[in-house]
């Protein structure tokens, strides 16, 4: 594991954002989900692509907060251009778990 500055890791932001919207991916190599995430007045609305239809249902991610890294650049993948990369682990059969808050915080809400 390659050790970072408490510097380096300060230049990652990690912000929460409410899923407004889930669609189908059909295009993507992996079942994946088109999610629309709200992240506040500050950031916006941000697209990412993510490979978690296998735990999650389209119904029940509307609304969930999820932890993001905002400032990567944008990724295309396929048609679609990913503007944020949503956190997850991997539970034990390898399906991403998403990264939340267990109460509810602001849109755009910075972890340290």
């Amino acid at each position: 594991m390659k050790e970072i500055s408490w510097k380096e890791f300060e230049q990652v932001e990690l912000r929460v954002g409410t899923i407004l919207d889930v669609q189908d991916f059909p295009e993507a190599r992996k079942p994946a989900f088109k999610l629309f995430i709200d992240f506040g007045e500050e950031i916006g609305t941000r697209k990412s692509s993510a490979q978690i239809t296998e735990l999650y249902t389209k119904e029940e991610l509307v609304g969930k907060q999820v932890l993001a890294v905002v400032n990567f650049s944008p990724k295309q993948i396929g048609p679609f251009m990913s503007e944020c990369l949503v956190t997850g682990l991997p539970n034990s059969e390898g399906s991403v778990v998403l990264i939340s808050p267990d109460t509810k915080v602001c849109n755009g809400a910075k972890l340290f």
